[in-house]
């Protein structure tokens, strides 16, 4: 790592902390300035920055962040880290870690809540229970599935490890193939994918948004998929090409889709999304906790603390591709 000053630092936040969440981030930095900007003052003062902590949800100015040359390092709060790396910053010598994985836990129990539903078809069913409607219809299994986890990284492994005791045979796709935890019966490289859909009951998106994966999984990959697949989805809605999937979903030839993210959020009402019976549908929430601000904090905390001492940072991003190697995870 470079250099850096040591104070005063202006550390500027946007996340929704709350008082005891700044006494550790004081603590942590007792001699640094604290700037709870919060979303409706980040874009002024991430300008004064020397460090900046959190997810900006509003336009930041970059270019003009990057050319005044103050900022000299970015932990962003989310895992997905489209919301900062633009060109400039990419091309620039700011370092950025994410919080991959830190809420690995909260997107397994998600994407088997999407899983499950579309596999034992709960939107059927919950239809049905609003008219009183008793009647028995077919479901699915996923004992015994082919399992395909495209994006290995936190959220990708630890998805595996819940997976797992139900018997799958799990595929994956990785840009760091050389790794594959035990679970994953085969982890091939990211240029694998069509074989992956291919091979796959089941195709699970957890990869990060950034210019390569940006409709990634588009008609041809969704036409590769095995007629009456399922799709699930808890990265991001870009990753898709949306209107490619309605119509596959319209067809039949995808059974089902459990879509925590769309590619516009919100959904816009006039999506034929909303009216497809067989898509299950969340806003967003993968990454919800109840302990949420509480894990972030002291994942940042222990990166502020790593960072002040000069000494490598957890999940410190590859900026080109938008995600840690999988040794530079943050471990709690």
């Amino acid at each position: 790592m470079t250099n850096h000053k040591k104070t005063p630092l202006n550390i500027v936040l946007c996340y929704p902390v709350e008082p005891h969440h700044l006494e550790w981030l004081q603590q942590t930095a007792p001699d640094a300035h604290i700037i709870n900007a919060g979303q409706e003052g980040i874009a002024k003062e991430i300008m004064n920055a020397d460090i900046f902590l959190g997810h900006a949800k509003v336009p930041v100015d970059w270019d003009s962040v990057v050319k005044q040359g103050r900022l000299q390092w970015i932990q962003s709060s989310a895992a997905g880290l489209d919301h900062c790396l633009v060109p400039s910053v990419i091309e620039s010598s700011i370092p950025v870690s994410s919080a991959s994985g830190l809420f690995a836990n909260q997107v397994a129990e998600q994407t088997f809540a999407l899983l499950f539903g579309v596999l034992r078809s709960i939107p059927t069913f919950f239809r049905q229970m609003q008219s009183k409607d008793f009647t028995r219809r077919p479901t699915f299994d996923l004992h015994g599935k082919t399992v395909g986890i495209i994006g290995l990284g936190g959220n990708g492994r630890r998805l595996a490890q819940v997976l797992a005791p139900f018997r799958v045979k799990i595929l994956a796709t990785d840009y760091y193939p050389e790794n594959a935890p035990p679970e994953v019966d085969e982890l091939l490289p990211h240029t694998k994918l069509h074989e992956v859909a291919a091979r796959s009951d089941v195709l699970i998106l957890t990869l990060p948004l950034n210019e390569s994966t940006h409709h990634c999984i588009d008609g041809s990959v969704l036409d590769a998929m095995k007629r009456g697949s399922f799709l699930i989805n808890v990265a991001r809605g870009q990753v898709v090409d949306e209107q490619a999937l309605i119509e596959r979903l319209q067809s039949g030839h995808i059974t089902a889709a459990g879509v925590d993210v769309t590619e516009v959020e919100p959904l816009p009402q006039c999506s034929p999304l909303w009216n497809l019976p067989n898509v299950l549908i969340t806003p967003h929430v993968g990454a919800q906790a109840a302990c949420r601000v509480d894990d972030t904090t002291r994942m940042i905390c222990a990166n502020l603390k790593r960072y002040l001492a000069n000494e490598p940072l957890f999940n410190l991003v590859d900026k080109r591709l938008g995600f840690p190697h999988p040794s530079k995870l943050w471990r709690a």
